[in-house]
């Protein structure tokens, strides 16, 4: 693989490609979800999303009116201001008919003009702080659309898709719209508003210096556009390997002990220098095209005003134009070409910000989990009668995972799951949430189908304790409670004894207040699963899950963690998944999947008795591969 072929390849891991895609989720392919988005639809129009944002500032509407009147106002100093030199050259400094000058009549003049640049000021002032507040305002209702998108969006989308990326469009994509919305736009309006004034004085002032003139916009406009239209893909570039990078830092500083642990210090950096490369190179190229606007733009200025100067000086001496207007003229010669490089220095600004609003309107168009159904109920309490009924899934269209999976769990049962890896046990749990719907079959607790069951009263009804745990930034006590936020500290605390907590949670500096960061980190593993136990235990709920929970902690650990499984199991429906075949022996039911079926079924001695798969891997493996 080249070194083309590589990025191309990092960036498709690490979300670099999704810059502006409607759909940035992929069907996941292989056994499992875990798989990243590879294809990527065609950006959004920029029309769509420059409507889009203003959605955001449309909701400040009488703010944003008194903005613009701002806006207005500004631009009517700065041209009254202007204009006003004409009279005061051809009235108190150099009068037509030859006499002295009068110098009281000029004070009085230059008195009014400075009152007239006030206003302008004044209203700048105002309009860059009420700018401010709505840029803000819009900002935090597009974050907390943003958020709240993340969390309707289904499992699947978080298993296609990188963390970092996702985090690069929080961060660097809305800070950039910000920038946009605060100060851009605005400047955009009044440089618009400038040059339209502008012209309408020059005409007023001279038609002929401002035919000179408006020979040039043409010029003008062609060499900013050639260099915009280059600019924007760049900048759309730029993002991309942005948020790619984001991603390669977000994964590779979470999994660091496993970098180490395989000696992949090399490998990363090399990874991530060409990542960085890649990035490097998009902002060189973005920011070159992005900044040679202005100097363009003003070098074909200053050919413009020279050539204004010269045809003026020509009119003055052959056709008595006033040596006021041709003044004023020269300097709104100036004040035409400013809007104009201003506007052209602004264009990579709009071009970043535009692309990093297609980058999370792309996640804000990702396809929602489904509304319940019409007909779906939330009941309460729920005994854990778990039904499965010919149950055939497959993550991708095309290719089917589980095929034909029925069996039957009563409350305080513990249902086992062993298999190969790949055989489809962790699936069978995520269909028990609704975390991805079935292609065919059905799934009822308690005799009613799950899809008529409201997912919010379901899933509350599930309790899981996962391989993989999670601890949030908070103490022991808010960690525990996250499983029941009503909870009551005396709850928490039996919960804890529950899982067998109670005990090291007492010795830590501060007890249940002690304060957890960085994912537990001052924590076991042992101790941190503990936790999750105990938060499972709290929920009260009468469906347990168990993914491999004890696959990670050494066999000591693991017997203690037991006992507290044990009595978190009392009066459950429990589903198992088995790392170690050891801790299924006392299961009422074991379920041996292969290739997405169950090929064995029964207690531990009968399997052991069949002498089949089941016997196999227990008295031919330790472990499960």
């Amino acid at each position: 693989m080249d070194e083309r072929q590589r990025i191309d390849s990092l960036k498709r891991r690490y979300g670099g490609n999704m810059v502006a895609s409607p759909k940035i989720m992929g069907p996941p392919h292989g056994h499992g979800p875990h798989q990243r988005a590879a294809d990527v639809s065609r950006p959004k129009e920029t029309r769509e999303t420059i409507k889009r944002l203003f959605t955001y500032l449309s909701k400040d509407k009488a703010k944003l009116w008194l903005a613009f009147v701002c806006v207005l106002l500004n631009t009517f100093g700065t041209l009254a201001g202007s204009y006003m030199l004409r009279p005061i050259i051809n009235t108190y400094i150099a009068p037509a008919d030859g006499s002295r000058g009068d110098a009281a009549g000029l004070f009085r003049a230059i008195l009014v003009m400075a009152a007239v640049y006030v206003i302008g000021v004044g209203a700048n002032y105002a309009q860059a702080k009420i700018m401010l507040t709505i840029a803000q305002k819009a900002l935090m209702r597009l974050r907390n659309d943003l958020f709240a998108k993340l969390q309707s969006l289904p499992v699947r989308f978080y298993d296609t898709n990188s963390n970092g990326d996702l985090m690069s469009r929080f961060t660097n994509d809305v800070d950039t719209i910000g920038q946009m919305l605060s100060s851009t736009l605005v400047q955009l309006f009044s440089g618009a508003l400038s040059i339209v004034g502008t012209l309408i004085l020059m005409i007023y002032t001279n038609i002929w210096l401002t035919v000179v003139t408006l020979v040039m916009i043409p010029l003008m406009m062609k060499a900013g556009g050639t260099v915009a239209h280059r600019s924007r893909k760049y900048f759309s570039a730029q993002q991309a390997s942005l948020g790619a990078v984001n991603g390669y830092i977000e994964e590779i500083v979470t999994g660091q002990k496993v970098v180490k642990v395989f000696c992949h210090e090399d490998i990363a950096k090399e990874e991530f220098e060409l990542l960085n490369d890649e990035l490097r190179d998009n902002q060189i190229r973005a920011q070159f095209f992005g900044g040679i606007m202005g100097p363009v733009m003003g070098n074909l200025s200053q050919v413009n005003y020279s050539l204004t100067a010269c045809i003026g000086g020509l009119l003055c001496i052959l056709r008595n134009f006033d040596v006021g207007g041709l003044t004023v003229f020269l300097n709104f010669s100036r004040q035409f070409s400013r809007p104009i490089n201003e506007i052209s220095m602004q264009i990579s600004s709009v071009f970043s910000a535009l692309a990093g609003a297609e980058r999370v309107f792309a996640v804000m168009e990702e396809t929602p989990e489904p509304d319940d159904d019409a007909d779906a109920v939330a009941f309460s309490p729920m005994q854990g009668h778990v039904e499965l009924n010919n149950v055939t899934f497959g993550y991708h269209a095309n290719k089917t995972i589980l095929r034909n999976i029925s069996l039957y769990a009563k409350p305080g049962q513990k249902i086992a799951f062993v298999g190969s890896t790949g055989a489809g046990k962790t699936t069978i749990t995520n269909l028990l949430n609704r975390f991805y719907d079935i292609q065919g079959g059905s799934i009822t607790v308690d005799g009613v189908n799950i899809r008529h069951i409201k997912r919010e009263n379901l899933r509350s009804n599930i309790a899981m304790v996962l391989q993989d745990t999670h601890l949030f930034t908070g103490t022991v006590m808010e960690n525990i409670r996250y499983g029941r936020l009503d909870a009551t500290d005396e709850e928490v605390i039996q919960a804890a004894k529950t899982a067998s907590a109670h005990s090291f949670i007492t010795r830590l500096p501060h007890g249940y207040q002690t304060m957890l960061e960085g994912d537990g980190a001052n924590l076991s593993q042992g101790q941190r699963q503990l936790l999750n136990i105990a938060r499972a235990a709290i929920s009260k709920a009468p469906i347990l899950i168990l993914d491999e929970a004890t696959s990670s902690v050494d066999t000591r650990t693991e017997k203690h963690i037991e006992q507290g499984m044990d009595r978190l199991m009392a009066n459950r429906t429990t589903f198992v998944i088995a790392h170690r075949l050891s801790t299924v022996r006392n299961a009422n039911a074991i379920m041996v999947l292969e290739h997405g079926e169950i090929i064995e079924r029964g207690a531990h001695e009968a399997l052991l008795a069949q002498k089949g798969r089941y016997y196999e891997l227990y008295t031919g493996l330790s472990q499960l591969d």
